[in-house]
């Protein structure tokens, strides 16, 4: 959407970002939103059809801005495959602090809430975690070949375990109000990829 529209939309996704990475999606209401956002109370439906179609599209706001981070952390030049992936998880045990995500934990804070209350949310929060999934699985495939890293099974399924493990951790992290099982799931990361 260009101009002042596109403007106002993104100002809107970005400002359920930050207040639903605290919040939830239940516990928010749209005028919160919109206040947050700077935009009168009557404008939602103008730029969202329901309340439904606004969570979905805010899911899918999350994972581009997610991805092209991913992807640039990912990307760092001069690296081994493998360092590459542990900064990924460096970044990510930076940015899933207990107290403050800075609207980068959306996926877990919002992954099991909404994947029963809503079929379209679900679904973004699938097609989202499936592509950091695959971008995971690409570079372990890549330091398989640089002989920066060794697995036990298959790039997919490691992949797949990885990131389920850091979710699962980030979950316990929030839980308890530590990062240890943050520190844990590193640890558990290098044995697996054998750095």
């Amino acid at each position: 959407m260009p101009g002042a529209q596109g403007d106002t939309r993104r100002s809107i996704l970005d400002a359920a970002q930050r207040i639903m990475s605290h919040k939830g999606f239940a516990a928010v209401g749209i005028n919160e939103v919109l206040s947050e956002a700077g935009v009168p109370k009557g404008s939602f439906y103008h730029y969202f059809n329901s309340k439904d179609a606004f969570g979905e599209a805010m899911m899918k706001s999350y994972f581009v801005d997610y991805l092209a981070d991913m992807d640039r952390v990912l990307a760092g030049p001069g690296l081994t495959s493998a360092q590459r992936l542990m900064n990924y998880w460096q970044s990510w045990r930076e940015t899933q602090s207990v107290d403050e995500c800075q609207g980068k934990c959306l996926a877990v804070k919002l992954g099991a809430e909404v994947a029963d209350l809503s079929e379209s949310m679900r679904l973004a929060l699938k097609e989202g975690t499936t592509a950091i999934v695959d971008r995971l699985e690409r570079v372990i495939a890549a330091g398989l070949e640089d002989g920066s890293l060794a697995i036990d099974g298959d790039a997919r399924a490691t992949a797949e375990a990885l990131y389920d493990m850091w979710l699962g951790a980030s979950v316990m992290a929030k839980i308890h109000r530590d990062i240890s099982p943050l520190d844990t799931t590193m640890t558990v990361t290098r044995r697996l990829l054998h750095v």
